[in-house]
């Protein structure tokens, strides 16, 4: 089980995560800025067709991506929030800044998904105290700068590694394990061979018992091995879901929910691996 909020989310069969990027710049081409109830209609559709949880992100994160002010995240992402306040469905900010998370939390959020593993000052103080869900992701570096030569020794053991450091300062902050989740952070400061190792080798990262949350759709990863722009990744995109749910991951972060949703039905019936959703 994974406490989130108010929810608490069976993990027997892989969770969907629905991506909803309230940025003009997101690389996947799909940000819908400050058009807040198109975000809105978009999220509930999303709902509607499969995803367990719902992902806001007001501030692109991907390589080379500029910070925006912490004014203009909480202008993109509060009228949002505030209007899925009735949402049946635990609603994620995806966000860094101490103060989003707070404010996030105030107006009902149930998961931070947090890029820098709440290594920033303040952001362990800002989430201990509530019961949501968060999610400690592996980064190196910022995302202006991330894809600059990443190297590493074994990636594999060196991101279980930082995961476990992280782990450990969210215990000493008092943040109880059953509010955790772990993701080893596709495409953050790593080659297409490092994302690919991580994937082959997941589930040495879910060894510990905690959930892992896998987010490669559409991703440039996937681009180096099929060769396609980001609009025609949708095939790698499910199959990478696929292979991280195989390899251990319980949570899939995905921006075609409806498709994704639907490959796991298949591998869930013959499998077995946990009740088939409708």
């Amino acid at each position: 089980m994974l406490r989130c909020g108010k929810f608490l989310l069976r993990l027997e069969r892989p969770l969907i995560m629905g991506i909803v990027n309230l940025t003009p710049d997101s690389f996947s081409g799909d940000g819908l800025g400050d058009d807040v109830q198109l975000a809105v209609e978009y999220a509930r559709r999303q709902i509607a067709v499969g995803a367990d949880i719902i992902d806001l992100g007001a501030e692109s994160s991907r390589p080379g991506a500029p910070p925006v002010t912490l004014d203009e995240e909480l202008e993109r992402l509060l009228p949002v929030l505030e209007a899925l306040a009735d949402c049946p469905t635990p609603i994620s900010v995806d966000t860094y800044k101490p103060e989003v998370m707070r404010a996030a939390l105030a107006r009902g959020a149930s998961m931070i998904n947090d890029i820098f593993a709440l290594r920033r000052p303040g952001a362990l103080d800002a989430v201990a105290a509530s019961d949501c869900a968060v999610c400690l992701m592996h980064a190196r570096g910022e995302p202006a700068t991330m894809q600059r030569h990443p190297d590493y020794g074994d990636v594999v053991a060196e991101v279980r590694a930082f995961l476990a450091g992280r782990l450990a300062a969210a215990a000493a902050a008092g943040i109880g394990r059953e509010r955790l989740a772990l993701d080893p952070g596709f495409g953050f400061g790593k080659t297409p061979e490092h994302n690919l190792a991580l994937l082959a080798r997941l589930d040495e990262l879910a060894s510990d018992g905690l959930p892992i949350l896998a987010g490669m759709s559409r991703k440039s990863m996937l681009g180096a091995v099929t060769g396609r722009p980001v609009g025609e990744r949708l095939g790698a995109s499910v199959a990478a879901a696929l292979l991280a749910a195989e390899r251990g991951a319980k949570i899939v972060r995905v921006h075609d929910v409806a498709e994704t949703r639907d490959a796991l039905n298949v591998w869930q019936a013959v499998t077995g691996c946990g009740e088939v959703s409708s």
